[in-house]
């Protein structure tokens, strides 16, 4: 795993595992986050990313492991922790029938704030999230991309210095969703630590470093870059072909031929190294009766190494 730079941990998470019953849902994790860092958390529905960040905020307690937020430890000292943080969650949590105004009051109530103070951090929000002139808007009525931009002020209403945001971008437009995260960018030049989920790899890509998790485990962390260049040790090619179907069973029997996965509409196929050129691999995979529409050598993306790593974890444990 990739070296943590040397400044100051925020979070530090050790052998933080959570089950339910006989399923386990967090299997030992290991990690850390620094000041002003955007650590993403990035895997399939049911990894285990959701369960994680509510052991974070000291909503769930742990099965075992411990887990410090701001020098407070989630299990012993819950409260600090959530004096602390900023959270929102993977479904929209403000009232719908309260207007932009009503709702930011409330949680500036939850939060402690009131007076001079109040009035200043929601103008604040209001301006940061783009809410100028909806301050009287029912909640429910506003855009996807609103609703969450409200949300996220909401979180930072009390200016915490560690904010967990589960899949904020969930729902909305790919605009909206750049703007959302300008917005979380402009806060970790702030020196806000910050913990996202994601399932896109557009989003990725743009935090500072991420941790890839599988089945509750982590697999690998590290920066995008890093892990797109470590993680994929074949040749990669990306094949387009006028059917799909059978295709992937095929192209896999080619010797040399180490995994092939789908990238769209397309076919990522990966070789052993040296084995293959574009040529040669196409001839292959026409002499087995398919006719490849396009053939190329590619650069490894975050979702073929997160393929190639998901494999890896599942033959160690096999």
């Amino acid at each position: 795993m990739q070296a943590e730079p040397l400044s100051e941990t925020v979070v530090s998470v050790t052998g933080l595992t959570k089950k339910f019953g006989k399923f386990t849902a967090v299997d030992h994790l290991y990690f850390s986050i620094h000041r002003g860092e955007v650590f993403g958390f990035l895997g399939p529905n049911g990894a285990g990313k959701s369960t994680t960040i509510r052991m974070l905020c000291g909503l769930l307690e742990p099965t075992s492991g411990t887990a410090s937020v701001g020098g407070f430890d989630v299990a012993r000292n819950p409260e600090n922790v959530r004096a602390n943080i900023g959270y929102m969650s993977q479904k929209f949590s403000l009232y719908r029938d309260l207007t932009v105004l009503e709702n930011l009051n409330f949680f500036g109530g939850v939060y402690g704030l009131a007076g001079e103070r109040l009035k200043k951090r929601r103008a604040a929000v209001i301006d940061f999230g783009g809410l100028a002139g909806l301050e009287k808007s029912v909640t429910g009525t506003l855009s996807g991309a609103l609703q969450q931009r409200l949300a996220l002020g909401c979180a930072i209403l009390h200016e915490p210095p560690i904010l967990f945001l589960d899949e904020p971008t969930s729902g909305i437009d790919p605009i909206s969703r750049r703007m959302f995260w300008d917005i979380i960018r402009e806060m970790a030049a702030r020196q806000v630590t910050i913990l996202v989920t994601t399932h896109f790899l557009d989003e990725a890509e743009l935090c500072s470093r991420l941790g890839f998790i599988a089945s509750g485990k982590l697999i690998a962390i590290g920066k995008p870059d890093e892990l797109k260049r470590t993680a994929v040790e074949e040749d990669l090619f990306e094949v387009v072909l006028p059917l799909l179907s059978g295709a992937r069973e095929i192209i896999r029997r080619i010797e040399g031929v180490q995994d092939v996965s789908y990238f769209g509409q397309n076919l990522h196929v990966f070789c052993r190294r040296g084995a293959f050129q574009a040529d040669n691999l196409e001839q292959e995979i026409r002499k087995r009766g398919l006719a490849p529409l396009g053939l190329r050598a590619i650069a490894p993306r975050l979702e073929d190494a997160f393929i190639r790593l998901a494999e890896k974890d599942v033959k160690r444990d096999s």
